[in-house]
């Protein structure tokens, strides 16, 4: 017989209608025995031998015939319904069997809570396991809602989440909802909630499971997870000591604990080295951060920035001892806090029941403590908590002292850098100057200059190297010379800036050569600036610039304007470019105001409001640079923002003079007689005049046997007292050193010897040698 084939075949009263062969031969019953009978005579209420009570077929001679039956409908062309009785297999009846049991022994042993709810929500079964979670019996269960017999914090959300269920037929998957332990009353818990639709042979809903599991570990498993990434992303973005700390304890509040405190050793504030541990009972803790979910800020017994050591024995002076953490259970009779009576109050005040102190350390030195506190009505912590602690105050020391390590960096090379700098740049005569300075937060490489040059000239300089540190200020140092020594060769701008940006390259190359193992060669030199000479007898300024912004230029009239300078890429850069130079003809009392790209960083109308500023000339130079300062600076950025501004006169006709001379043998002679009763009118001293005459001789000398008309002779009383003489020639001379028989060769020698300083300086039209020497004080 095939499977399908059925035993009988049964009408609407219960009648037999067929009867097959196989039937036949199991029974031992002919069709004319069945056919029209009840089938109800067929079956006997149970079989002994089959293990089981349940319902058996009649075999003719009386015995019970165990069989597993299956019942199908079938449908007759005239839409009447007949019932085929067909045979189970046995593998039907075992999966069945298993089914069965596996179901009872999930539902029976699943540590899981499960309920089987009606279409109103209500429990009709449940397991043991849900009994235990809500410490009542089934008895007491039965008939109760969900979120009656669970003490959820929001009841409403799963009512919702269970309805929403019942209409759509969609399984909900798990969901998170804290709620109070009906267990272990106190505890506060996470109760993983899930549910899905139970539905009969045609799709009618019958209600639905609903599954419920603590989930409180894995859930704190989970939020220690997510406080650690916190903690990491948070902590460590900042070089600064202070900011560090207060990222640390921003982390852990109010997540992990409801106050957290982190206090530094002092010296680590300021970037020095940290004591080794264990630290002594004296080492002087800053208390850098606090941070509090509410009220607990009462808990702040000192304030942000008080330095002072720790009262001894108690758990945070313990813990800087051992460098070992601390769990420690607070309450009225907590023996330590007489040690420490202004914390003892602060900790009572905000009802802090539970707290770990964890030491800030890092390969054996002391960087500072930590301590968490957990207030009022928060769970207390336990040993995983603890650990985590841990991971956390190490991940904090690190970053820490990294920020130590930084600021201890930035501290030399700032101190380097000042060094560097000119103290105060000397107004010269015909040049007021005033400046300001703020290095940047990871310290920079501006610096600017303002120093004379021959001729009563003064040179104006604002540079910035790229980069930041030591090695940034060195740089800063190193360019700053070759331009002060260049300087007093008298080049022009643009030649000086060019001869510069040769030494830019070299100090490159010279990078470049260093072990890959050095940072520094991996860090590209480049630098710009803007160099200036102004003339006070011309008043004009002539500027070459090296990928630095040109200055800004306010006249008296309260007109400003920004330079129209050929610009040339940094220095340090191999292609490009010749330096351009541009003159510029100012007015008595313009002021030329040169600045670092930083200082305009802070606003979009920055370099509007500079102008502003400036086109007021009348006021002080100091004043207008702290306005600009107050007015541009937003806040602290990553390079140095500087300022200096340079007020522009014409020479004072009373301090200099000057002489055309005829290109004669007489002309030594007259220029020593016009020196002479010059000098005697500044009423300078009788060596004063004797060394000019001598030095104004040779040069005149000079100028006659070897230049060309015209000749012109100055003199200027400033800083310096500078004899000038200018002729048509533009070959320079050079001193010679002449043998004992010469008659000749000595002039310059003799000029060297006397002068403190001389030189050439070069011009369109020739050249002018030039001699200085130092006016006694008055």
């Amino acid at each position: 017989m095939a499977a399908d084939d059925p035993l009988m075949v049964v009408d609407s009263t219960g009648t037999v209608v067929e009867w097959s062969r196989p039937a036949e031969e199991l029974l031992g019953r002919t069709a004319d025995d069945v056919v029209g009978r009840p089938a109800a005579d067929l079956v006997t209420d149970s079989c002994p031998d089959s293990g089981r009570d349940t319902p058996a077929l009649r075999h003719r001679d009386g015995r019970a015939v165990a069989a597993g039956l299956r019942v199908r409908p079938v449908v007759r062309p005239d839409a009447s319904v007949l019932w085929a009785v067909r045979l189970g297999t046995g593998g039907e009846d075992r999966a069945a069997e298993s089914g069965t049991a596996v179901l009872e022994s999930m539902f029976a042993r699943a540590p899981a809570g499960l309920h089987v709810v009606d279409t109103d929500l209500r429990i009709i079964q449940m397991n043991p396991a849900a009994q235990t979670m809500c410490a009542a019996s089934a008895e007491r269960m039965l008939g109760h809602r969900i979120t009656e017999v669970y003490d959820l914090f929001s009841p409403s959300r799963v009512e919702a989440m269970l309805r929403e269920v019942l209409d759509s037929g969609v399984p909900a998957p798990e969901r998170p909802e804290p709620a109070h332990s009906r267990a272990e009353p106190g505890r506060e818990c996470v109760l993983a909630v899930s549910a899905f639709p139970l539905e009969g042979p045609a799709g009618t809903p019958l209600g639905m499971a609903v599954v419920v599991r603590d989930v409180t570990g894995i859930e704190a498993a989970h939020v220690r997870t997510r406080i650690l990434e916190a903690v990491r992303d948070q902590v460590g973005r900042t070089l600064d000591v202070v900011a560090t700390c207060e990222d640390l304890a921003q982390s852990l509040v109010p997540a992990f604990a409801d106050v957290a405190i982190v206090e530094v050793v002092d010296s680590v504030v300021r970037g020095e080295d940290p004591p080794l541990g264990p630290a002594s009972r004296n080492v002087p803790l800053r208390r850098a951060a606090i941070r509090s979910s509410g009220r607990e800020y009462e808990l702040q017994a000192h304030p942000v920035g008080d330095v002072r050591g720790l009262p001894a024995p108690t758990p945070y002076s313990q813990s800087l001892t051992d460098l070992r953490p601390r769990l420690v259970a607070l309450n009225s009779e907590t023996p330590w806090l007489d040690a420490d009576p202004a914390r003892a109050e602060a900790i009572r005040a905000a009802g802090a029941h539970s707290l770990i102190v964890a030491p800030l350390s890092l390969r054996g030195v002391v960087l500072g403590l930590l301590s968490l506190y957990r207030t009022r009505t928060a769970a207390p912590f336990d040993e995983d908590d603890v650990g985590l602690s841990l991971v956390v105050a190490s991940h904090g020391a690190l970053s820490i002292d990294n920020a130590r390590r930084f600021t201890r960096e930035h501290t030399v090379a700032s101190t380097v850098h000042r060094h560097l700098l000119p103290q105060r740049p000397a107004s010269q005569t015909a040049v007021e100057t005033a400046h300001v300075q703020v290095f940047g937060e990871r310290g920079g490489g501006g610096w600017y200059d303002a120093f004379g040059l021959s001729g009563g000239r003064t040179a104006l300089v604002v540079g910035e190297v790229a980069g930041q540190g030591i090695n940034t200020a060195a740089t800063m140092g190193q360019l700053r010379t070759v331009i002060h020594s260049l300087a007093t060769l008298d080049l022009e701008p643009d030649e000086l800036l060019a001869r510069v940006n040769d030494t830019a390259n070299r100090l490159a190359a010279e990078r470049a050569t260093l072990p890959p193992s050095d940072p520094l060669r991996r860090d590209p030199l480049t630098a710009s600036c803007v160099y200036a000479i102004y003339d006070p007898f011309s008043c004009t300024c002539t500027l070459a610039r090296a990928g630095h912004p040109p200055p800004v230029l306010a006249r008296p009239d309260g007109t400003t304007a920004v330079p129209d300078l050929p610009g040339r890429a940094a220095l340090g850069t191999v292609d490009g470019p010749p330096f351009c130079v541009t003159s510029l003809d100012l007015t008595d009392g313009s002021i030329l105001g040169f600045y670092t790209p930083a200082l305009l960083q802070a606003t979009p109308s920055a370099m509007d409001t500079l102008r502003r500023i400036l086109a007021t000339t009348d006021r002080p130079l100091q004043s207008l640079c702290d306005d600009a300062l107050y007015r541009l600076r937003g806040g602290t950025g990553q390079g140095d923002s500087l300022l200096l501004l340079a007020r522009t006169h014409s020479f004072p006709a009373s301090a200099s003079a000057s002489w055309p001379l005829d290109d004669s043998p007489e002309a030594a002679a007259t220029a020593r007689a016009l020196v002479r009763r010059q000098l005697t009118d500044w009423h300078q001293p009788a060596e004063t005049v004797d060394a000019t005459e001598l030095i104004v001789s040779e040069l005149v000398t000079n100028a006659v046997r070897h230049g060309h008309a015209p000749l012109q002779l100055r003199i200027i009383r400033d800083q310096m007292l500078t004899c000038e003489v200018n002729d048509g020639n533009s070959t320079g001379p050079r001193v010679r050193h002449a043998r004992a028989a010469d008659e000749n060769g000595r002039g310059l020698f003799i000029v060297a010897q006397v002068a403190d300083h001389w030189g050439t300086r070069y011009t369109t039209d020739g050249k002018t040698v030039w001699a200085e020497q130092i006016l006694p004080a008055r």
